[in-house]
């Protein structure tokens, strides 16, 4: 498992177009990855558990992957995430 903490820059957080944007970049890659905010998880591939999250700008998230491409998994939505998500 490969495990990174970020924290959330752009204004609107991980709502409607970023967590949309930021689910499909997850989707590209073969493993497990989970988002962790304030003690609840979601499956990083899926834009409803992403936005039920309710994770606002200047929140810190983890994001953890367990499969064949984990770090390049991890390190490449933490790079999308300090990009500010698309937006």
């Amino acid at each position: 498992m490969y495990t990174a903490n970020v924290t959330i820059i752009n204004k609107s957080g991980l709502h409607a177009r970023p967590a949309g944007n930021f689910a499909k970049l997850a989707k590209t890659f073969e493993s497990d990855i989970k988002l962790t905010f304030n003690n609840k998880e979601s499956v990083a591939k899926s834009i409803l558990g992403v936005m039920g999250l309710n994770i606002n700008k200047g929140d810190m998230v983890e994001l953890s992957a367990q499969g064949i491409d984990e770090k390049e998994a991890v390190e490449t939505l933490v790079e999308f995430i300090k990009d500010g998500c698309g937006e």
